[in-house]
C-alpha cells in the first residue's frame, strides 16, 4: 500500500534546457517522466528561435519544449497542445510554477482546438514514433495552414522516420533541411515559403 501511495506523488526534477533552469512536474503516464528524454535534449540544444516568437508545440507532454521556449523568448507567446488531459495539466501547473505567464497549454487533437485564424512563426514537435501515417499527413498539412509565411516547423523523430519526414516536407513545404542527426534522433525543418 505504502508504494502505490508513493507512486502516486508527483516526480519532480530541474532541468537545464537552453541555459534555461526549469522545475517540472510529471507523474507515470505521461512520455518520459522521470527526465527530459534523449531526443527532446537533442532538439532543444539545435532549434533556433527569435525573442518574439509566436510558436506552437504539438503533442507537448508536461511542457519541456513549450516551456524551454517560453523561458528563452520571454516576449513570445506559446501554445502548448496535446490530446491528452493529463499532460496539459501538467504543462500549465509547470509553466505556472516557472512563472511563464507567456504559455498556455490546451487540449487538442493535433490542431483541432487551434483557433483557426491564429498563425505562428514556429512550430514544434517531438512526433511519436507511432503517430500513425494519416495522422501525421493531417498534421503536416495543417501546420502549413497555420504558419506564417518564413514560419518554421521544426520536429525531432526516431531516425526511422527520417526519410519519410524528408519525403513529405518536401511535398507539403517544397523544402527540408536536416538540422543534425546522431544515433537515434534526426532534427528536421521546413519554412513555410
Amino acid at each position: 500500500m505504502r508504494l502505490i501511495e508513493e507512486l502516486k506523488k508527483d516526480i519532480q526534477f530541474v532541468a537545464n534546457l537552453k541555459d534555461q533552469q526549469l522545475q517540472f512536474n510529471t507523474t507515470w503516464g505521461v512520455f518520459s517522466p522521470r527526465g527530459i528524454d534523449a531526443g527532446t535534449q537533442l532538439f532543444l540544444k539545435h532549434l533556433e528561435l527569435t525573442d518574439n516568437e509566436v510558436a506552437l508545440d504539438i503533442g507537448c507532454g508536461y511542457g519541456p519544449i513549450g516551456l524551454c521556449i517560453a523561458s528563452y523568448s520571454k516576449n513570445s507567446e506559446v501554445h502548448l497542445v496535446d490530446k491528452d488531459f493529463v499532460a496539459v495539466d501538467y504543462a500549465n501547473k509547470n509553466a505556472q510554477q516557472n512563472n511563464l505567464d507567456n504559455a498556455k497549454a490546451y487540449l487538442s487533437n493535433g490542431l483541432s482546438a487551434v483557433a483557426k485564424d491564429k498563425k505562428f512563426t514556429t512550430i514544434v514537435s517531438n512526433i511519436p514514433a507511432k503517430v500513425g501515417k494519416e495522422m501525421l499527413s493531417i498534421l503536416l498539412h495543417d501546420v502549413r495552414e497555420y504558419l506564417e509565411p518564413n514560419g518554421q516547423f521544426v520536429v525531432v523523430t526516431i531516425n526511422g522516420l527520417r526519410q519519410y519526414i524528408k519525403r513529405n516536407f518536401m511535398e507539403v513545404f517544397g523544402n527540408y533541411e536536416k538540422i543534425k542527426q546522431s544515433k537515434n534522433y534526426t532534427i528536421s525543418r521546413c519554412v513555410k515559403i
